[in-house]
């Protein structure tokens, strides 16, 4: 049997209602090469753990526990520096994601057709049949603000279509800013050349700063929905984690484009999408309550 060149690597936060799923997904559904499957614990010191453990050995998963709660990239991150040099793409996936059929195999081609393409996102289909808005244009000053201030109010609003390039009825292979981490194969050369995803994104945006860096290191993003994976979102959250997360998206999104914006010249535009980004937060936070 010839060594995996795929890794497939998963962060679990009491995640083993959604693991057995995707894990199942994996091998021989959504490919038929050899692949080496990780599971990063956020959440080891759970009453979840020994289950946890047993899907893990039950499909031949290598199970990570994590020292505490590092978050999404920091995660992935403690993982990928751990495998085999032979591994030469990894599989980034949420574990609320079913693989269909062939699509590993799909991604890992459209990947070995091109030798600038950095990283590869599959069709992400909603349990409604409905296609999530997976690949997107990096935000900037002008969709960026427009969004932040018209996307909860004015949904179709020309900045956030902009932002979002929705895929459409039948969407086709096209390049990207970013790819949604929920699930996408990225080339581990280009994943060690930036060093992973940036820590300092506890939870949200890490997907659209690699997407960025990527695209500033000569890399290209690019969606292929030939591929196609199944989001099942089947963790829920509470009111108060709710609040949180939502806290947390608007922290992160102040975060990347302070970077992206950077310099005392651009500080009036960081203060504008500041501004924009804590509208929004209030406008959503207030509908949810």
């Amino acid at each position: 049997m010839s060594a995996a060149r795929i890794a497939v690597v998963t962060v679990s936060f009491d995640s083993a209602e959604v693991l057995g799923p995707f894990l199942a997904s994996v091998a021989p559904a959504a490919t038929a090469a050899e692949v080496s499957v990780w599971i990063a614990d956020n959440k080891p010191d759970s009453s979840e753990r020994p289950r946890i453990e047993g899907l893990a050995a039950e499909y031949g998963a290598h199970y990570l526990p994590m020292t505490g709660n590092l978050g999404y990239g920091h995660a992935v991150n403690a993982v990928v520096a751990q495998l085999p040099e032979g591994i030469e793409h990894v599989l980034v996936s949420n574990p609320d994601v079913v693989l269909g059929a062939g699509s590993l195999d799909t991604l890992a081609n459209t990947l070995g057709e091109f030798d600038d393409v950095g990283a590869v996102g599959p069709k992400i289909v909603e349990r409604d049949g409905s296609a999530y808005p997976s690949a997107r244009a990096v935000p900037s000053i002008r969709n960026g603000i427009g969004h932040a201030l018209f996307s909860s109010v004015w949904p179709t609003n020309p900045w956030t279509r902009s932002y979002r390039i929705a895929v459409g009825s039948d969407p086709v292979r096209r390049d990207a800013g970013w790819l949604s981490g929920a699930c996408f194969l990225i080339r581990r050369r280009a994943f060690d050349q930036l060093g992973g995803f940036d820590t300092g994104y506890f939870m949200y945006f890490e997907d659209v700063d690699l997407g960025y860096r990527l695209g500033t290191h000569g890399w290209r993003n690019l969606y292929e929905p030939a591929a196609e994976v199944l989001h099942t979102g089947a963790h829920s959250t509470t009111g108060g984690e709710s609040a949180r997360m939502l806290a947390a998206h608007h922290d992160s999104a102040k975060r990347f484009l302070g970077k992206k914006y950077a310099g005392p010249l651009l500080w009036p535009v960081r203060t504008a999408l500041s501004a924009g980004l804590s509208v929004r937060s209030r406008i959503v936070a207030r509908r949810a309550r």
